[in-house]
């Protein structure tokens, strides 16, 4: 169940965060197994004062269509599934919503199972009480 968060800067249109979502968690279905249904997704606008990164951080040059993404989910995969989830997202992301792979900055954190509450006040993944 992993949540996502996708940070831009602000203006951009309703279909842009559509694709967004859409190749984030397509990325995620084909490399990390996420089950469908299992789309739990918050995109954030940022007004360009409030939008600071590095242009060429690493020797990789960035610019305003830069796409901040955080994923936190368990600490279930290994390394070969998380270069899968960085390429398929960086793919999936240029050819839709057409983000350069440069500009497609993807961080994930992991965390044990037993630290999600998906509702109803209840220990989603944990061991049993």
């Amino acid at each position: 169940m992993p949540l996502t968060r996708i940070s831009i800067r602000a203006g951009k249109s309703p279909a842009f965060h559509a694709a967004l979502a859409a190749g984030l968690y397509a990325a995620m279905r084909e490399t990390f197994a996420v089950p469908e249904d299992d789309q739990f997704t918050v995109i954030h606008e940022h007004a360009a004062s409030a939008f600071i990164y590095d242009p060429n951080y690493l020797g990789i040059a960035r610019d305003d269509d830069l796409v901040m993404i955080q994923i936190i989910a368990n600490d279930t995969r290994d390394t070969a599934q998380k270069r899968a989830l960085y390429a398929a997202i960086a793919r999936n992301l240029g050819r839709d919503p057409g983000v350069k792979p440069g500009n497609v900055l993807v961080t994930l954190v992991e965390v044990s199972r037993e630290n999600w509450s998906l509702g109803d006040g209840l220990m989603s993944y944990g061991p049993p009480a």
